[in-house]
């Protein structure tokens, strides 16, 4: 195939609207390929789920305007279609204060966050950069007993920052036509949700590291109006077509809290993930290996003895 044909093929793959990933991984479901690994990995020894709800409302939330070639006297807003709301961020500066924010601030009862003599909590990385709290507790009772020491906490979790709204709505033009359009305002969200959890510890005696703590939160956003009435609801200027709005805004937040200890673990293997490399023909062949190759049975066999 020509070096112009793979380019046209490349092309075609990146006009598709959506896509669909590729690990890497295959299996025939053939066992004869499988072998044992050991690998050294954080370990979660207990975990817990919480589901938390807020409401924040927001009032005359500016939803820009209509055109004004299609206002006049008896144009009016006359049916919300539909209301979405998602949280905002702005690539350009992660640390923009426009952008939603969840902070947890979690007290430990039973045990204790680690400290570096300054007062600061000593933290290791964790998957994608998350931090991971040391924690530390006597856990001789418990160890005697061959059990993991429970801990408990409380949490504050602040949410702020904004979400972007957009809103269906269904309207009269000043010709006295109907026509629609989608609305797109942003509203501010301040609410802090209040979290009670326990949490099992392993031995902090019986292994090379401490244990390590770490949380994690999503939200989701429901939007609806304040007193589901346009009259009271929407404030619509027909001269200038501007638009504005009283919300309720529904928050729904999943958190996830983890114990870890770093472990070694065997598995079972099938190799390592291989693409299949988009080749362009200018160094043939010779192209440098991502990982070194495997050096354990029964990839390599034992020397024979002399």
């Amino acid at each position: 195939m020509s070096n112009n044909e793979n380019l046209n093929i490349e092309a075609m793959q990146v006009d598709e609207p959506c896509c669909i990933s590729n690990t890497g991984c295959t299996f025939d479901g053939s066992l004869k390929d499988v072998v044992g690994e050991c690998i050294f990995v954080d370990k979660v020894y207990d975990s817990v789920t919480f589901n938390l709800q807020g409401l924040q409302s927001v009032a005359k939330v500016p939803f820009g305007a209509l055109p004004v070639s299609k206002c006049g006297p008896k144009s009016r807003i006359v049916r919300v279609l539909d209301i979405r709301a998602r949280k905002a961020f702005n690539p350009n500066n992660i640390n923009d204060p426009r952008n939603l924010t969840i902070t947890p601030n979690t007290t430990l009862s039973g045990a204790q966050f680690v400290l570096d003599g300054k007062g600061c909590p000593v933290t290791v990385p964790g998957p994608a950069g998350l931090l991971q709290y040391l924690i530390y507790t006597d856990t001789t009772d418990c160890d005697e007993e061959g059990l993991g020491t429970p801990i408990f906490g409380s949490q504050e979790i602040t949410v702020s920052g904004n979400v972007n709204i957009e809103m269906d709505v269904e309207y009269i033009d000043g010709a006295g036509n109907t026509q629609f359009t989608t609305l797109r305002g942003r509203a501010p969200i301040n609410q802090v949700l209040t979290n009670f959890f326990e949490l099992c510890m392993p031995s902090v005696f019986d292994s090379a590291f401490l244990p390590q703590f770490t949380e994690f939160c999503n939200a989701l956003f429901l939007g609806r109006l304040a007193t589901q009435s346009i009259a009271r609801d929407i404030v619509f200027n027909p001269a200038t077509g501007e638009v504005a709005a009283n919300l309720i805004i529904a928050i729904c937040i999943t958190c996830e809290k983890k114990i870890k200890v770093p472990v070694q673990l065997c598995v079972l293997s099938t190799g390592f993930c291989a693409q299949e490399p988009r080749v362009r023909q200018i160094c043939g062949d010779e192209f440098p290996p991502l990982f070194p190759p495997q050096v354990n049975e029964p990839f390599v066999s034992p020397p024979e003895c002399r």
